[in-house]
């Protein structure tokens, strides 16, 4: 009788594993092998993803002012432990206390969808007024580049926070665009 119900919970976690809301769902997309990786054939709106400049991560939302990313500006984010972060909504994925995050300001001048490309697999958030905005797509980056997952979210203008939590390393590639209609 233990063994069934034991049985019958395992099922039960597996269904709700497999049934996750897609805007959750931001673990790395798989991507093909690649003998090499090179930026060089990425699309016109990525062609800062190169040229990234380092911006270090705020702590509290208090200190946005001094982490604030620009629109069309790859930047490569300094990350702080997650355990020195205080985040303004608590992320579904805060990552263990060696991984890194960090909070940055972003202002939205123009109502559209904003593309938020990372270097690696960090999960992140987006945050107005201590509400989740729920992304609308996400994707792995441009085959066989640096640019490793993308997540799309439609914004209004006004001012968020993304909050990154869960990365590997201290140092995250990243770049936010406003897409094309």
């Amino acid at each position: 009788m233990f063994t069934d119900r034991l049985k019958l919970v395992l099922a039960a976690g597996v269904a709700l594993t497999l049934t996750a809301p897609a805007a959750l769902a931001q673990e790395s997309p798989s991507r093909p092998a690649c003998a090499a990786v090179s930026d060089a054939s990425l699309p016109p709106a990525l062609s800062a993803w190169t040229k990234r400049t380092p911006v270090a991560a705020a702590a509290t939302a208090a200190n946005l002012a001094q982490a604030s990313l620009p629109i069309g500006e790859g930047v490569d984010a300094q990350l702080k432990r997650n355990a020195e972060v205080t985040f303004p909504v608590l992320p579904a994925k805060p990552g263990g206390s060696v991984s890194y995050g960090g909070l940055y300001g972003l202002r939205i001048s123009e109502a559209g969808d904003y593309q938020v490309s990372l270097g690696a697999g960090g999960w992140i958030e987006l945050v107005s007024r201590k509400t989740l905005v729920k992304s609308s797509a996400l994707g792995p980056g441009p085959a066989c580049s640096s640019l490793k997952k993308t997540v799309v979210f439609p914004l209004k203008p006004g001012r968020y926070v993304l909050e990154i939590t869960g990365n590997a390393e201290p140092t995250l590639p990243v770049m936010v665009t406003h897409l094309a209609k």
